[in-house]
């Protein structure tokens, strides 16, 4: 398969996804509505009207039909690391399934996403050495390497659930750091084409799916939506550093900004309180956001505009010529949006 045959397949993957969420959404809005499997509101949530939480079975079943397509099209790369992406993404939706339907602990679930992560390191998904200024690549032990592979992938995953607070904002920040992970992995040498591929299948599934998920929103992800995409650019990320050996292989730090620096300061600030990490609460980033008089769109606006302001950073760091093709996915998806926002507006008018 050429260099070539897999760039076309990123564009036709995120087609395929991003169409197939069109059709595939309001079904899943029906369902959740006739099931009562809604989101209600209560005091830590700021939606006002019971809302579907089954979002991530839509993004789910689009990446799932856009790869089937790909395989009739003959533009599946087969690879073990992407058997392991897929393996380890839909169990970690199926959790997030389960706990969008019963409720789970979040001990209980924090111990699934350890060993749904340890299933993945044993695929060969790994960090396996760190760059330090001055001293150079360093190989890290067995141990080490177990941990910080486990503690960033699930790390990550949680920080993704954590930043789907606000309509639009979860799906808007998982879009771009999908662009960015999928153009900067096409600028390696060689290019990492299986990180690529999923990051752009990953991409046209939630701008799919945000059709239907900016405010007033008609449909969340939900558990299921977050942590399979969370899941995913955790793995992506880990897959680009196992491909650079100098300062490179801190870009995903730049493109995962905005739900890293939201988990980390959450979880200071309920340690701090003598809190338990895992307890939700409403002090987010995006609540201080609200509660500085924002609404809900605006708040959307100031982190995405930022996440989109660490993308251009890290694609400038990791190959400074590719940071025009960024612009054009970002100006792309965001005219995608737009059309297809208003063309659901005049819809329901």
């Amino acid at each position: 398969m050429t260099f070539l045959q897999l760039s076309e397949a990123n564009i036709i993957g995120a087609v395929i996804a991003f169409i197939i969420g069109l059709f595939i959404v309001p079904l899943v809005i029906s369902y959740s509505e006739k099931k009562g499997l809604l989101d209600k509101p209560n005091a830590r949530k700021i939606h006002s009207h019971p809302t579907p939480r089954l979002g991530g079975v839509a993004i789910w079943f689009c990446a799932v039909l856009s790869f089937l397509a790909l395989i009739l099209l003959s533009y599946y790369p087969y690879r073990s690391l992407l058997s392991g992406l897929l393996l380890g993404s839909s169990l970690m939706f199926l959790l997030g399934l389960v706990d969008d339907i019963y409720c789970l602990s979040a001990k209980f679930k924090f111990v699934i996403q350890i060993s749904i992560a340890s299933i993945v390191y044993c695929l060969g998904v790994k960090i396996t050495s760190v760059y330090i200024p001055y001293l150079g690549l360093i190989e890290l032990s067995h141990i080490i390497s177990y941990i910080l592979t486990i503690g960033w992938i699930t790390g990550i995953s949680n920080a993704v659930n954590f930043i789907d607070g606000v309509d639009g904002l979860a799906g808007s920040v998982i879009t771009i750091s999908s662009v960015t992970l999928g153009i900067i992995s096409m600028a390696l040498m060689p290019p990492e084409v299986v990180s690529a591929l999923v990051a752009f299948i990953l991409a046209g599934s939630m701008l799919g799916f945000l059709t239907y998920n900016f405010h007033p929103a008609k449909i969340f992800m939900g558990d299921s939506g977050a942590l399979f995409a969370g899941f995913l650019l955790a793995a992506l990320s880990v897959m680009f550093s196992m491909k650079t050996t100098d300062c490179r292989m801190y870009v995903p730090l730049l493109v995962l900004a905005v739900p890293i620096l939201d988990i980390t300061f959450s979880s200071l600030r309920r340690i701090l309180k003598g809190k338990s990490p895992f307890v939700a609460d409403a002090e987010h980033i995006h609540h201080k956001l609200l509660h500085l008089g924002l609404s809900q769109n605006k708040a959307v606006f100031v982190l995405v505009a930022f996440s989109i302001l660490m993308g251009w950073l890290a694609t400038y760091i990791a190959a400074s010529d590719t940071t025009k093709y960024f612009l054009y996915a970002v100006i792309i998806s965001v005219v995608m949006i737009i059309l297809n926002r208003h063309a659901k507006i005049g819809e329901g008018k």
